[in-house]
This record gives C-alpha cells, sequence and structure tokens, in this order.
C-alpha cells in the first residue's frame, strides 16, 4: 500500500487581511479599532474555502483586529485556536499612523520610502529593516515548531513583502517590487538544508491543497 509522504520542510501560507473601510486611502498601522468591511469578509470566507484541503497544523495572526477577523472562519473550519504572535504586527509607521496616503505620496520623504527601502525609518516608528528582520526571525521559529507542518499566518501587507523578499533572496531595497492585495495567500517552503522556495505571491483564487503531495506521490 502506497505511504503519504510527509511534505519537505515547513510550508508557510501568509494570508492578508480582507478588505477594510479605509484600505488604499490610509496607512492605519496598529492604530487599534479598524475591522473588515463587507468585502473584506467576503475575502475571509474565501481564504478559508482556499486553505480547507491543507492539514493546517497551526495558525497565527497578527494582534490587530483585521488580521484576526480574516483568520476567525479558518479557525471555525478547522478548529484550531490562532496563536496572537506579535512579529506578525503591522509595521509601526510612527508618526505617519492614520495619515491619508495621498499627504504621504506628496512629502519629500515618500521618495526615500519607494526608493531605498532598505535604509528607511518611519519618522518615530520602525525602519523597514527592523521589521524583515522580525520576520524572518519569526519564519526561523516557526520552522523549528513546525517541522514538515504546514502553517498559516494572518497579517499584513508589509511584513507579508518583507518576508517574501527575503525568501526569493532579493535585496530590501526591491521590497515595493512584491504586490499582496487584501485576502490574499503567498506561499514559502522551508526545505531541510536548503534555501527557502517561494510557490505563490499574492494567490487570490483557487483551491491551494495541490500544495501539499497527494497520497503515494514523489516529492
Amino acid at each position: 500500500m502506497p505511504t503519504r509522504k510527509r511534505p519537505p520542510g515547513t510550508l508557510v501560507l501568509l494570508v492578508r487581511h480582507g478588505q477594510t473601510p479605509t484600505t488604499g486611502r490610509v496607512l492605519p498601522g496598529r492604530a487599534p479599532g479598524l475591522h473588515l468591511s463587507a468585502a473584506g469578509a467576503r475575502q475571509a470566507e474565501n481564504a478559508a474555502a482556499r486553505l480547507s484541503g491543507l492539514p493546517l497544523a497551526a495558525l497565527y495572526t497578527s494582534p490587530l483586529e483585521r488580521a484576526q477577523e480574516t483568520a476567525a472562519p479558518t479557525a471555525a473550519a478547522t478548529g484550531l485556536v490562532p496563536v496572537v504572535e506579535p512579529d506578525l504586527f503591522e509595521c509601526d509607521f510612527g508618526e505617519w499612523t492614520g495619515e491619508s496616503l495621498a499627504t504621504l505620496a506628496r512629502r519629500k520623504e515618500w521618495r526615500a520610502l519607494m526608493t531605498s527601502p532598505s535604509t528607511f525609518r518611519f519618522p518615530g516608528g520602525e525602519s523597514l529593516a527592523e521589521l524583515e528582520a522580525r520576520m524572518v526571525s519569526l519564519l526561523d521559529r516557526l520552522r523549528g515548531a513546525h517541522p514538515d507542518g504546514v502553517v498559516a499566518c494572518f497579517t499584513h501587507a508589509d511584513p507579508i513583502r518583507a518576508a517574501l523578499t527575503y525568501a526569493v533572496g532579493a535585496p530590501l531595497d526591491a521590497f515595493h517590487r512584491v504586490n499582496v492585495g487584501t485576502g490574499s495567500v503567498s506561499v514559502v517552503r522551508f526545505p531541510h538544508d536548503a534555501p527557502p522556495l517561494v510557490l505563490g505571491v499574492n494567490s487570490l483564487h483557487g483551491p491551494l491543497d495541490d500544495l501539499v503531495p497527494s497520497t503515494g506521490s514523489a516529492v
């Protein structure tokens, strides 16, 4: 009888939270009290349906409401209790928190953010290098906690960009070349003793169960 091959290494699914009433207009950052819109709630349900065919070992979520609400349908479907993980927090935008994107785009600092993210620090907040460092640290911890397991992390666009930039071996100045839409799923496999392998970026449609080898298949 053929035996099921275990996934080679840890499979990490990075799910951006669903749409909110301010998506694309405001930089909400870590300010509490922002919830999913009706469209965002539908995106959360869609993400849960897409993840349903995977043998999820754990769910992790940012402390912010919009990420936890996105994780809720997957938690209900799987019976897993999401773990609130501080390293999945949105980037600390400091003094820019709550500002409109149109206003920020007119500031001279905005060009530095777009052209040299590796050296940029949000005024009074976090640098993108620090954001990348905490995401790399988190990914290393997940590999240790879930060898050969599948985990889903519900977080925000910038933490996902930082993780993907690292995973493909690109410099941090490539940060803004990665598109991460609301409700999207990006996928990274961390093989044993090998570099990360990016399997998907900004995926919005279709089941994801083919990420795990079927019974009897080679890996």
